[in-house]
């Protein structure tokens, strides 16, 4: 029984990544014995689940169908072991899709807290400053930042950080500092991932609306942040993407009196999917901490 359960979690890494070479790396196995693996379950089951080519390996209907029907039962599995175990501890492998700088700035620093209570846990940070496909990519939770398009996915709001603008203390020196948002139209701004060129303000019930014309555009908010902080411009970021550099002095506010809005960021769980336990416990451990600076 061991063997086949083995067995299935080497077909579901074989589908999630589309490569017998990529699965042995994750696995710890190599490709011909990944390989053997797959070809002993598919002679087990009596039907083809892989479609080799010499570029990559993708599921056959038949592949799909049972990948769909093999998940959640392994979920369900490691489920009763967390709970049967009694003791909280977790096992396995816990994948967390996020970007880049949101692992270095906020999650790193609150991985050893959670990793000392759960010394047999292992965890992977897929790091992509794009949206990705949780069941795709065989992510176990994802950290989005803002509103979440896939409303069939499992969500929880870990937190929400104020978004605002902010520029070197070099910059406004050289420049002059914006006193209205219309003021933005004659300074360097500079545009991070989002891309959002028209930005919005609130003060005292007052709502005002400027188009920005940037002279650098970053795709990922390191980028972007480190462009304010050489002196290039005006960045517009959240606390969290910005927290070290404002704290230190390297980026100064600019229109603290009005309020640029706000981000959410969310927990997301794989659409149809029964969420890993690791995976809920993960996000009840971010939220935490979240709650704790906030206040």
């Amino acid at each position: 029984m061991s063997d086949r359960l083995f067995s299935l979690r080497v077909f579901v890494r074989i589908a999630r990544s589309g490569s017998f070479s990529k699965a042995g790396r994750e696995l710890g196995l190599s490709q011909p014995s990944i390989s053997r693996i797959a070809a002993e379950l598919e002679k087990e089951i009596g039907a083809a689940l892989f479609t080799r080519t010499t570029r990559a390996v993708t599921l056959t209907e038949a592949g799909s169908d049972y990948l769909a029907r093999i998940e959640p039962i392994l979920a369900a599995l490691e489920e009763a072991d967390h709970a049967v175990r009694g003791t909280g501890e977790l096992r396995g492998k816990l994948r967390v899709a996020l970007t880049s700088s949101l692992a270095a700035r906020e999650v790193v620093p609150l991985l050893p807290a959670f990793m000392e209570r759960h010394p047999a846990l292992k965890v992977e940070m897929m790091l992509n400053d794009q949206m990705q496909d949780l069941v795709q990519d065989g992510a176990d939770l994802a950290l989005r930042f803002g509103a979440l398009p896939d409303s069939s996915a499992t969500a929880r709001r870990l937190g929400i950080s104020q978004r605002m603008l902010l520029a070197a203390p070099a910059y406004l020196g050289r420049h002059g500092t914006p006193q209205t948002p219309a003021d933005l139209s004659g300074h360097s701004v500079i545009v991070g991932p989002t891309g959002v060129r028209t930005w919005q303000f609130v003060r005292n019930g007052r709502n005002a609306s400027v188009r920005v014309d940037s002279r650098v555009q970053a795709s990922t908010n390191e980028v972007a942040v480190a462009s304010a902080v050489a002196g290039l411009g005006i960045v517009q970021t959240s606390y969290w993407g910005c927290r070290d550099e404002l704290e230190r002095g390297a980026l100064v506010r600019v229109l603290p009196d009005w309020d640029g809005g706000s981000v959410e960021l969310h927990a997301v769980f794989p659409a149809g999917h029964a969420a890993k336990p690791a995976a809920r416990s993960f996000a009840e451990h971010l939220f935490a901490a979240f709650a704790a600076q906030a206040h």
